[in-house]
């Protein structure tokens, strides 16, 4: 109900064009907008999306917009300490793009960082907070390179509204009220409890009012000078001094890995799905390579097996997944360093290959690597643990540019240590842990300059016609993949609306047991999927926070994912 309240708020605030739809949820109304739609993580960045749209900016414009936002209402999960991924598809030449703001290692990382005195890997959560988990922030680079592409609006009109929130305060959201109140132990780091908490020591509360005076100096430090003010002077100063001297696990960034850094242009991943095409972020994320795979893999199968809530589609998916996972954890890396088999992955007589391992009624056990045509080298295979701070929003402006952004400082709180009022990232420790196994080299191990592995997904997908269609990602760590592609799944197969299929229960495999939503509809498929083998686990928590557009007759719909804060407003 209070997603339902806010949204409806949100709504007659952007005179909003609804249209009922029963079968989203019992009085749910169904985002509608004729022109232009956000689809965001919280309703105030996503107002700041929609400001900038009606103000005749573009989906990048309304993009920064919102991630400054976010910045300051949702912390936890995203900010300009942090990285990101955008896929951009531009109307006018019909052609997709990504940007990488993925962070960067500093020239002190080394394979075997994060080892402790037994040669062993740390245990994640021991590792993570300091600066020595903290890579170099990648967001104002690629936001500014994305903006000078497609940009409208001046770049410093674009960080009013965040400046504005951060100077007279802004309320805090549920979701960052849970976050603070889950993890009391983050108050013992100084940052943390000097800002999520009072000075009596205890923490905000839902509704309470947040100012940030110091990360609004910043913003507008960056506002008027733009990625030169962020990477050089007094807050690469900062960003230096807080790694170097943090409380725990120092680091050795330097200003010059700083002013070093770059953001990348990349082509995408595309694959196609039956009569659709899809892309996706490619290299140094997984997440397109294995939503291409998962996908291609089950458009062996009829779509009658594969509609939501039924065991033949749980057990596919998973098997699937089981088997892109598999090759994920063997293959994928930062293509700047590693030679990845980008093409022999995504070969559809390869793909074709892995769907004839799926046995239709019995899980397959852990799956092994495949051997893809083009393979260049053999690494040792990682294991990627499910911890994740992301955001994700899906953005359509009036001329039908649409932007997929998802966005992160890595874990929840990232590094737990700021600098000029914002969370730096712990995104080294996405590297694997271990960089030898058996002897041999792992894809993703340590490297000066080297970008972890990610599981971020932005995806757009389009008809045959090569017309846009839809748009979805999420966080959730690993899990991404899953999320991202059982949503594709519901809607392209299944027919569901962008809601209803956020709304599904989500079922996931990382090539181990196979996890389940807590939940009725997933809850009634244990027995089946035991039968067939299946080590299932339910699980409670957040997990996804899924956002998604559709382009219909008329205009657009979209969804945002009960479970956190988000929102859809357009008009």
């Amino acid at each position: 109900m209070r997603f339902l309240r806010r949204f409806l708020a949100l709504a007659c605030v952007f005179l909003l064009p609804v249209a009922a739809v029963a079968d989203v949820q019992p009085g749910f109304i169904q985002p509608f907008a004729r022109h232009e739609m956000v689809a965001a993580a919280n309703p105030l960045a996503a107002e700041a999306g929609l400001e900038m749209l009606k103000a005749g900016g573009s989906a990048v414009d309304a993009a920064i917009a919102v991630q400054m936002v976010l910045n300051l209402v949702e912390p936890e999960s995203s900010g300009i300490g942090g990285g990101a991924f955008m896929l951009a598809f531009d109307p006018r030449t019909r052609t997709t793009t990504s940007f990488d703001g993925r962070e960067m290692a500093p020239a002190s990382a080394m394979p075997g960082m994060f080892l402790g005195p037994d040669g062993k890997a740390r245990p994640k959560l021991q590792a993570i907070p300091g600066g020595l988990s903290v890579g170099v922030p990648g967001v104002i680079a690629m936001l500014e390179m994305a903006h000078k592409k497609y940009g409208k609006l001046p770049w410093a009109r674009l960080f009013q509204p965040a400046i504005k929130l951060a100077e007279n305060g802004f309320p805090v959201g549920p979701k960052l009220a849970r976050t603070i109140a889950r993890w009391p132990q983050m108050a013992d780091m100084p940052d943390i409890r000097h800002t999520f908490h009072h000075s009596d020591g205890t923490p905000f509360k839902e509704g309470e009012i947040l100012k940030e005076p110091k990360l609004a100096a910043s913003l507008r430090a960056v506002a008027e000078g733009g990625g030169k003010a962020f990477y050089s002077g007094e807050i690469a100063q900062e960003i230096v001094n807080a790694v170097q001297h943090a409380p725990r696990n120092q680091g050795g960034m330097t200003l010059a890995d700083l002013a070093g850094y770059r953001a990348k242009e990349r082509p995408p991943v595309c694959g196609d799905y039956r009569q659709w095409r899809l892309c996706s972020m490619g290299p140094p994320s997984s997440g397109g390579i294995a939503i291409v795979q998962i996908l291609g893999m089950l458009q062996h199968f009829p779509a009658s097996q594969l509609q939501p809530n039924t065991l033949s589609e749980a057990h596919l998916f998973t098997q699937a997944s089981r088997l892109a996972y598999a090759d994920r954890a063997k293959y994928l890396a930062d293509s700047d360093f590693v030679d990845v088999p980008v093409k022999g992955l995504l070969d559809k007589g390869y793909i074709a290959s892995r769907a004839a391992l799926i046995n239709p009624s019995k899980d397959m056990g852990k799956a092994e690597a495949g051997n893809p045509p083009e393979k260049h080298a053999q690494f040792s295979p990682q294991i990627s643990p499910v911890l994740h701070g992301t955001s994700h929003m899906t953005i359509v402006d009036r001329n039908g540019m649409v932007i997929a952004m998802t966005t992160s400082v890595e874990f929840v709180f990232g590094a737990e240590i700021m600098a000029g009022g914002f969370l730096l990232n712990n995104t080294l420790t996405d590297f694997s842990l271990q960089p030898e196994i058996d002897g041999k080299l792992v894809a993703n191990a340590p490297a000066p300059d080297k970008r972890p592995l990610s599981a971020m997904s932005p995806t757009i997908v389009f008809d045959r016609d090569g017309n846009f269609l839809l748009s979805v990602g999420s966080p959730g760590g690993p899990a991404i993949i899953d999320y991202v592609a059982q949503t594709l799944v519901a809607m392209l197969d299944g027919g569901l609306t962008p809601q209803k299929a956020i709304d599904l229960p989500r079922q996931l495999n990382l090539n181990g047991p196979t996890r389940l939503e807590s939940s009725p509809a997933n809850e009634a498929l244990v027995p089946g999927l035991k039968a067939m083998g299946h080590d299932v686990t339910i699980q409670n928590g957040e997990g996804s926070g899924l956002h998604g557009i559709e382009k219909v007759k008329g205009g657009y719909i979209g969804g945002a994912d009960p479970r956190r804060d988000g929102v859809v407003i357009g008009d």
